[in-house]
């Protein structure tokens, strides 16, 4: 019996584990045999939508996207091997993580999905801030009910149950309302020793609106926090009709805890253990670094949440990175095929990409800012995608690409100095993945001049997170007793992992921290932008 064969016969067996990410613009769908590796893929294309000045998902393309992904999956396996996918070993969801999801007693959705994009909660980040002691992001959860009780929203008093989107969505799978502690710690702040919520905070927050006469304590709409390799719970009769409407897909199936995607980011680059970190760069960035100790004081730049295992995390976050990339090569693009070119977008960006690093270290003087949405790093409530020369900059091709990746990690670099140069955070290794890096070299070397420190980029970077959830899938069912999973990771996942691994140039650090020098002092001329409505 030949490989594939070999294969199939597994998949029939329902040996095979599967994991779904929903991305910002893509939903993936990945499986995996008995080795950890991809041998089938599914995906779909989706994009959020700005309406009434909220960044949400409807909630009736969550689920055309989930199963048009799960279809693409079937149709890949049936292609490859000559069988139809019926059952798994194991599956796990995950999605972006934070934002605001709130429901009924009936579990009816009170208002539309407010995502992680949206800087609309100031007031209430600023304020629970201060009360914990502890820095809320504007995007995560509680934040995003506070904001509603001060806004006095009308749903406030009839919310039952807030969670995220791979919570939502395990939720419907499984009836089981949990979530993995990687998401939840974007829900509430964490005690790492529990592994829980945090008590003191929970009490402070009831406090904080009791005089509202609300029906309900914190406590109450939180999803129940566990760690990978805990019982999530196995898909039910429904859910699995609601994943694959045409009734092949078997219930039964053990799902692990939920998770966000800065926690499977952080899985499928071999970064759970302290002193590892990771970059994830695609339509958002973020960095991840596991922390041997809390840092010294809070930063509005950085958050503290934890592993899929529960462990402290310092986390960049910031909500723009290639989306307005993305744009100019899309636009040059449309300028080849204006003379009749076919366009092969894989080589349009591989040919851009690598012309950047023939640009000047500093980007000749050019200066972009890539906020497609609001920046909370940088302070700013809208995005204005922002292209500035003046008649001294050396405008060409090469500065024009080279500035345009330099500035899709601009907001990220303050954080990271915090980190770095302030905390004095220690860093073994720093994994790369997500879509900067797959044009082999460029982003890596990008990113090692940005923060001044060796990046590794693994040959299965570009499997990302829906890999990242299926390996946390196949922890929940094959660990050994007492098995960590960074030692999972580290002995039966990445034992042979093949990447490479890029030192900073000195040329490029140096040329990072001039064009950063502009960067900072041009905000101005990016906040004038939004002021003015341009």
């Amino acid at each position: 019996m030949g490989k594939r064969e070999e294969i199939g016969e597994r998949i029939k067996a329902g040996k095979t584990v599967l994991g779904i990410e929903l991305g910002s613009t893509r939903i993936k769908a990945v499986l995996i045999d008995e080795d950890k590796s991809p041998i089938a893929s599914g995906s779909y294309d989706w994009e959020n939508q700005y309406v009434d000045h909220i960044w949400t998902y409807d909630m009736d393309e969550v689920w055309k996207g989930l199963q048009g992904c799960y279809r693409d999956l079937v149709k890949d396996v049936q292609g490859k091997y000559g069988v139809r996918l019926t059952s798994l070993a194991a599956a796990g969801i995950s999605a972006m993580m934070h934002g605001y999801l709130a429901f009924d007693d009936k579990g009816e959705l009170l208002v539309p999905f407010r995502t992680w994009r949206n800087t609309i909660t100031g007031e209430a980040s600023e304020k629970l801030s201060g009360l914990f002691s502890y820095h809320i992001p504007q995007r995560w959860s509680i934040a995003h009910l506070y904001q509603a009780v001060l806004n006095g929203e009308e749903h406030v008093k009839d919310v039952r149950f807030i969670t995220t989107l791979s919570g939502y969505i395990h939720w419907k799978l499984t009836g089981q309302k949990v979530l993995g502690s990687g998401d939840a710690a974007g829900m509430f702040p964490m005690n790492i020793a529990d592994k829980d919520y945090d008590s003191v905070m929970l009490d402070q927050f009831d406090a904080l609106v009791a005089d509202y006469g609300f029906p309900w304590k914190i406590r109450e709409l939180l999803p129940k926090v566990l760690v990978a390799g805990q019982d999530a719970g196995c898909l039910t009769e429904e859910g699995a009709k609601l994943l694959d409407p045409s009734g092949s897909l078997m219930p039964g199936i053990p799902m692990c805890p939920p998770e966000g995607d800065a926690g499977t980011g952080m899985t499928a680059t071999n970064s759970v253990a302290v002193r590892t970190g990771n970059v994830s760069a695609g339509t958002s960035v973020f960095a991840m670094a596991v922390l041997e100790k809390d840092l010294s004081k809070p930063y509005e730049e950085i958050d503290l949440v934890t592993t899929p295992a529960g462990d402290l995390v310092a986390m960049v976050h910031c909500n723009n990175c290639t989306s307005d990339l993305n744009a100019w090569v899309g636009l040059f693009r449309e300028f080849a095929e204006a003379f009749g070119m076919d366009v092969d977008m894989d080589h349009l960006f591989g040919a851009l990409y690598n012309k950047a690093l023939e640009g000047d270290p500093d980007c000749g003087g050019l200066l972009a800012y890539n906020y497609f949405s609001g920046e909370h790093i940088t302070g700013f409530d809208e995005g204005r995608p922002l292209f500035v020369r003046s008649p001294e900059s050396r405008f060409n091709l090469a500065n024009f690409m080279r500035v345009h990746l330099y500035t899709s990690l601009g907001a990220l670099k303050t954080g990271m100095d915090i980190l770095l140069k302030k905390e004095n955070v220690t860093l073994d290794r720093i994994m790369g993945h997500g879509g900067l890096f797959k044009t082999k070299g460029v982003g890596q070397r990008i990113l090692a001049g940005a923060i001044n420190t060796p990046v590794y980029v693994m040959e299965t970077a570009g499997e990302g997170g829906a890999w990242g959830i299926a390996l946390l899938a196949d922890y929940l069912v094959h660990r050994e007793d007492g098995e960590s999973l960074t030692d999972y990771l580290a002995e039966k996942v990445f034992h042979d992992a093949k990447g490479t691994g890029m030192d900073p140039v000195s040329e490029d650090v140096e040329g990072y921290e001039r064009f950063m020098e502009k960067y900072t002092r041009g905000l101005a001329v990016e906040r004038a932008a939004v002021d003015a409505g341009i």
